[in-house]
C-alpha cells in the first residue's frame, strides 16, 4: 500500500507493504490509519500532506510533507543532503 502523493515526483520508492509477522501487518495498518486520517483532518494544511517512504538508495525510512497541488516537498526527515551523503559514503543500510 502507498502512501503518497498521487501527482507528485519523488526520489522515493513507497513503502514495502509486505509484512513480515501478524504484528508487523498490525504496526502497518494503524500507521496508514493514522496518516490517511492526519491528511484527511488537514491538520497540516488543506493543501499538504504527510507521506512515508524508503529512500531507494539507502534503504531509509523518509518523511515528508509534502504540497500535494505542486508535489514540492516542504519539509523532509531526514533531509536529502543527508540521505546523498550517506549513499555516497557508501555507509551500511540498516533498517
Amino acid at each position: 500500500m502507498e502512501i503518497h502523493s498521487l501527482y507528485g515526483v519523488s526520489q522515493t520508492v513507497p513503502v514495502d507493504p509486505t509484512a513480515r509477522t501478524r504484528e508487523d501487518v498490525e504496526a502497518q495498518q494503524t500507521v496508514v490509519a493514522a496518516v490517511r486520517a492526519l491528511n484527511k483532518s488537514e491538520l497540516l494544511g488543506s493543501d499538504r500532506e504527510l507521506q512515508f517512504a524508503r529512500d531507494s538508495q539507502t534503504q531509509k525510512m523518509v518523511i515528508k510533507i509534502v504540497d500535494s497541488r505542486s508535489g514540492d516537498v516542504l519539509s523532509q526527515l531526514p533531509p536529502e543532503q543527508v540521505l546523498r551523503i550517506m549513499a555516497s559514503a557508501g555507509l551500511p543500510a540498516r533498517r
